[in-house]
């Protein structure tokens, strides 16, 4: 018999940053700091988690927060983000794997892992990049996924949220933002398909409301199933606010113990909210019209940066979570720095920020937390970027030798 899955209850009074919540599932997460997923890059070029990678969340989980999500886990290594992602398939590293979760899970933290699949924005030098339409534009192009190709998709998330809740993950978020795939079909911008998959909302969605049905049927019923969705698409022509509240109230019932609410794209081109040049949090009133829609626990990923600010959504009641991702990485113990009343983090300033200048400082400053260096916080935005790319190039290499890429 499946056991009973509870609601949360979402009344403000008395909530505070750190205060513990419940999940459906029956988890508890012991306040409302969540490591959002970031494309760490750590993993080895083959796929599997290396000693940096297992340190760095070992060190967040110290640090004080809920729970960290990995970003971008691959079931299928033909379609990655980027040759630094995991991939957790049948021919993985399960002892690696093991030693993340248990080193990641320290001090009553819960670590998950982000399901991906890039579509489209697959990286070209080690895929063939796919969505649900063929895109023909002069610095990017994609073909069109098969019928056989898009059912098969369900299955693979599936087998892959299976396999860590065997290895000792606390959950999985099935990623539908971004750009990358499931966020992909959402948008009538990349999906023109006349299918099943294509057309109204309600069709456009089918592929990650089957994802997360059948996601959720394969695991245990205490391990936790988090989706992550666009609030918009920030582009001319894809997602609205109107249709991914619909998307909210599609997800209704279909026994999700958090949605994680975000938006933006990484297709070439496009404005990053990350790098938005306004200032406090993005999407809570998203999450405050979500909150009419769906009863399961919200949260919201963007713009967080000070704890008062985090503090005053929670204390709302328009969100359950906060997700912090590039503070966290400035101050890998920023639950206790603000549980105990000392300093926000200091972000960087550049004189200049070349295109994806962000990205790199971030990821490689996760390199040095991983391998317990806090000297090169300082470090120079060029010089990043050429550690970023170079250590890429290494991992392609590794990756087409490790999956008989051509």
């Amino acid at each position: 018999m499946k056991t009973p899955r509870k609601t949360a209850l979402h009344t403000a009074s008395n909530v505070s940053l750190f205060s513990p919540l419940t999940l459906p599932n029956g988890r508890v997460l012991k306040n409302r700091i969540i490591k959002s997923a970031m494309s760490d890059s750590l993993a080895d070029g083959q796929g599997n988690p290396t000693p940096a990678q297992m340190r760095l969340y070992e060190r967040w989980a110290e640090g004080g927060l809920a729970a960290s999500i990995i970003g971008e886990v691959q079931g299928d290594p033909r379609y990655p983000e980027k040759p630094g992602n995991l991939v957790l398939d049948d021919a993985a590293d399960l002892k690696a794997f093991r030693d993340l979760a248990r080193r990641g899970s320290a001090n009553g933290a819960q670590l998950w892992l982000q399901l991906g699949h890039a579509g489209a924005m697959a990286h070209l030098p080690i895929s063939k990049p796919r969505g649900p339409s063929a895109i023909d534009f002069p610095d990017f192009r994609s073909e069109a996924m098969s019928i056989a190709e898009i059912r098969a998709v369900p299955d693979c998330f599936a087998r892959t949220a299976l396999r860590a809740a065997e290895l000792g993950f606390g959950g999985v978020q099935i990623h539908a933002a971004h750009g990358f795939l499931l966020s992909q079909f959402l948008s009538p911008l990349f999906n023109r398909r006349t299918d099943a998959y294509g057309g109204s909302i309600q069709a456009r969605m089918r592929l990650l409301l089957e994802t997360v049905e059948a996601v959720r049927s394969s695991v245990p019923s205490d391990f936790a199933v988090a989706v992550k969705l666009n609030a918009t698409d920030q582009l001319d022509g894809g997602l609205t606010e109107g249709e991914a509240l619909e998307v909210v109230a599609g997800l209704e019932g279909k026994d999700v113990d958090l949605l994680d609410v975000s938006g933006g794209t990484y297709f070439p081109g496009a404005p990053s909210s990350s790098e938005r040049a306004t200032t406090g949090p993005y999407f809570v009133e998203f999450a405050r019209a979500a909150r009419r829609l769906i009863s399961v626990p919200l949260m919201v990923t963007g713009g967080f940066k000070r704890k008062e600010e985090a503090e005053s959504a929670v204390r709302s009641g328009d969100v359950d979570f906060v997700g912090v991702a590039r503070g966290i990485v400035l101050d890998p113990s920023l639950p206790v720095t603000w549980q105990t009343g000392k300093s926000d983090p200091s972000f960087p300033r550049f004189a200049t920020l070349p295109p994806g200048g962000m990205t790199a400082w971030f990821t490689m400053r996760m390199t040095d937390l991983g391998e317990d260096r806090e000297d090169q916080v300082h470090r120079d935005i060029g010089e990043a970027i050429t550690e970023y790319e170079k250590r890429d190039e290494l991992r392609v290499v590794q990756w087409k030798r490790r999956f008989s890429v051509p």
